[in-house]
């Protein structure tokens, strides 16, 4: 399986407050858009709440504790190693959060996809830091804000060394 993780995050990697994004940044959801669609999603539930709906042209696979919940167009597990059995070998796999979700799947993912916002914001969930003996840059886009982004941001993608 080819197991990436997908995630935005300030300076201080923070990527969450009140379980909501603390910025609006709609560079960065195009390029999660275009990564992503097609590929099979693996979320919490926390995460999907945030969302509100199963994201189109995805199969959004959903992690939650809730034995009874039901989700149209989402298919629920209750563990990570449970959402990665339903995923085929070989199948470009994304894990888009939470940060429980983000912390058990980073031994096990192979590239990390990275949007660094150049700002600090007020949050209260973070992403861990990226260790550079486990992880290697790969590819550095920098990004100045502009009239549709208010925040200057770098897309950043890192390979397992």
């Amino acid at each position: 399986m080819n197991l990436s993780i997908i995630v935005a995050a300030d300076e201080n990697n923070g990527i969450g407050k009140n379980n909501q994004l603390p910025w609006h940044l709609p560079a960065d959801l195009k390029h999660f858009k275009n990564l992503t669609t097609g590929h099979p999603i693996i979320m919490g539930r926390k995460t999907f709440d945030s969302i509100g709906k199963p994201l189109p042209n995805r199969r959004n696979i959903v992690i939650t504790r809730q034995s009874d919940l039901k989700i149209e167009g989402a298919e629920l597990v209750n563990s990570l190693e449970e959402a990665l059995q339903l995923c085929p070998a070989g199948e470009q796999v994304f894990i888009i959060g939470g940060s429980q979700i983000f912390n058990q799947s980073l031994a096990l993912a192979t590239k990390l996809y990275f949007t660094r916002i150049h700002e600090v914001f007020d949050a209260d969930t973070f992403f861990p830091e990226i260790d550079p003996n486990i992880w290697k840059e790969e590819d550095k886009t920098e990004h100045q804000k502009d009239e549709k982004n208010a925040y200057a941001y770098s897309f950043i993608s890192y390979i397992k060394r």
